[in-house]
């Protein structure tokens, strides 16, 4: 073999153990390591002119931008866009819902939800085929397929300090439903602080302050798929009273979400 073609295996070994070793020290220390470090994929001009009107993107950095808009095009590419009514979907429709989806993973090496393949989008409130109720969103694991009420997402998107936003809310169900059936190294890190947080609000201290404070909305404690998802909201629209009033389960859930102070608060 010529001299060559050792170097070319031996730095193939080198690449393959040092990933390994990374993603070992990042399952026990929870470091961001995964940024795009070289080429960046970009967005139609038409198409970046709708994203640069979302403000989780207008406050990152130039550098976070560019990752961001990079994630965007990959998890674009990746999806089926539906309208359940109409034969094509708006790009404002396709543009939002995925910086929605890549706001809440950008913390992730992982951004993509493999275990959702389509976006469905109703006008409004639509009746579940499951249970015949009246939705707002629902996710079906089984079909990989995420319905959205395309004029509730937007109210969420629009109100920005009430804690409801149905985007991130129904993409943490995806999320959420992905740690539990996945291996990778973002799954791992999201279960074990999911325990730590339902760990934590069963200390009798801290139910009785979660009771006597109703800081979050009843709905959160119909389950913990719901209880996850409605933290998440918080977190994003108010993550200052969020960190002041539970600074343990903001913590997690912000090492569960590998996520920066500058990407959530003010400077």
């Amino acid at each position: 073999m010529a001299p060559y073609a050792f170097a070319a295996v031996a730095l193939g070994f080198l690449f393959f153990f040092g990933h390994l070793i990374l993603r070992r020290l990042q399952h026990k220390n929870d470091f961001i390591w995964n940024r795009q470090p070289i080429t960046y994929r970009r967005l139609p001009l038409s198409r970046k002119r709708i994203l640069e009107t979302y403000p989780f993107y207008q406050k990152l950095s130039k550098k976070y931008q560019r990752q961001f808009e990079h994630r965007m095009v990959a998890f674009i590419k990746d999806k089926d866009f539906r309208h359940r009514y109409k034969d094509h979907v708006t790009d404002a429709q396709i543009i939002y819902v995925s910086a929605v989806a890549i706001q809440l993973s950008f913390g992730r090496a992982n951004y993509l939800y493999s275990m959702m393949n389509t976006v469905l989008f109703f006008p409004q409130a639509f009746q579940s085929p499951t249970n015949e109720a009246m939705h707002k969103g629902e996710y079906n694991p089984r079909a990989k397929v995420l319905a959205l009420s395309w004029e509730d997402f937007l109210t969420g998107m629009a109100i920005d300090n009430d804690n409801l936003h149905l985007g991130l809310h129904e993409l943490m169900h995806v999320m959420h439903f992905e740690s539990k059936h996945s291996t990778d190294v973002d799954s791992a890190r999201f279960h074990k602080y999911e325990q730590k947080i339902l760990r934590h609000i069963m200390q009798p201290e801290v139910r009785e302050r979660l009771d006597n404070t109703k800081y979050f909305r009843e709905y959160a404690f119909t389950n913990e798929y719901e209880f996850l998802s409605v933290l998440t909201e918080y977190f994003f629209e108010s993550p200052a009273d969020f960190k002041s009033g539970f600074p343990v389960l903001f913590n997690y859930l912000k090492t569960a979400l590998l996520y920066k102070d500058e990407w959530i608060f003010e400077n």
